[in-house]
């Protein structure tokens, strides 16, 4: 097993590397100046090129890019071009909102796709197959801004059981916290259900239909058990596998939700920064999203090795 986590995380490396090198050469592809979107109309050349000079952006690029890695290999992302502070607190700041909400996502996601896929996958081609498969198809289709709206004026407008916007910091109060993320959690783990629904489902008829679980239900095994302990446990690496996508799927889509529910996340910030050319607090932040994806994977890939010995290096 510890072969497997350090042959993991090496390959996590030069990912980050190329990741990160993306970043920093994306943003200083788009045309204009981080001097005069910041000075705005009014900007004179001169202003322009003073403020380039104090920003470095007047540099060779590959004076730019060594001292970028160099802040970056000590947890340094440079100060934002617009409020001159450090972009690791300014994204540290928004940390805890973005998990809070990815994490509820991916419990809904999970709890409403493997139940659906258990459902449709112990009995393919029956009526509830059938029921369970068009709800997946449908929670695919439905955009999650969408989605989000429509539960924020049934269960706060019109019934007004939870409020329309309340983030709290889960240090401040929980129940505070937990109120305020109930709804974007279902927007964004709802549409996130059908991928691991799918996968579930494929993954238990399969195996459901094996000819141990013939031999298991004529030795008098319990229905529940050949399920839940040979067919499911059997079917978590599909699972497994999708739960990686789908939360890659996810943490792009809750930049929608951040802004739907005034959520104050990672999402929000990095727009406003792609809009008015920050390119330290974008280069931050994508650096930030692409290691959050790595890290999720990382761990999915360990659990993959405990799950299926087979998959393990020798």
């Amino acid at each position: 097993m510890l072969k497997l986590i350090i042959t993991r995380v090496a390959l996590a490396v030069p990912q980050l590397i190329i990741l990160s090198l993306l970043a920093f050469c994306i943003t200083y592809m788009v045309p204009g100046s981080p001097a005069a979107a910041i000075l705005g109309a009014a900007a004179t050349p001169e202003s322009i090129a003073t403020l380039e000079a104090q920003l470095g952006l007047d540099r060779p690029f590959f004076e730019r890019l060594i001292e970028w890695y160099g802040g970056v290999l000590q947890g340094d992302f440079g100060r934002s071009f617009a409020t001159a502070r450090p972009v690791t607190d300014m994204l540290g700041e928004r940390l805890p909102a973005t998990f809070s909400l990815m994490i509820g996502g991916t419990i809904i996601a999970l709890i409403l796709g493997v139940a659906l896929g258990i459902i449709g996958g112990t009995k393919p081609g029956s009526i509830r197959d059938r029921i369970s498969t068009a709800i997946a198809s449908i929670t695919m289709s439905i955009p999650e801004f969408w989605l989000g709206i429509i539960l924020m004026l049934i269960f706060a407008v019109q019934l007004g059981w939870l409020p329309v916007i309340a983030w709290v910091p889960i240090d401040h109060d929980f129940f505070g916290w937990l109120q305020g993320i109930i709804l974007p959690s279902l927007a964004l783990g709802i549409t996130g259900a059908a991928l691991i629904a799918r996968q579930t489902r494929t993954a238990m008829a399969s195996n459901m239909s094996a000819r141990y679980i013939d031999s298991l239900t004529a030795a008098g095994v319990p229905r529940n058990r050949l399920i839940f302990k040979y067919g499911f446990k059997n079917a978590l690496v599909p699972v497994l596998s999708s739960t990686g996508i789908t939360i890659s799927i996810m943490l792009g889509a809750s930049f929608a939700i951040e802004k739907v529910f005034s959520i104050p996340g990672v999402g929000s910030v990095l727009i406003r920064a792609v809009s008015g050319k920050d390119f330290a607090l974008v280069q931050g932040g994508v650096l930030l999203i692409a290691t959050i994806i790595i890290v999720v994977n990382l761990i999915l890939d360990i659990a993959y090795g405990i799950i299926n010995p087979k998959a393990r290096p020798e």
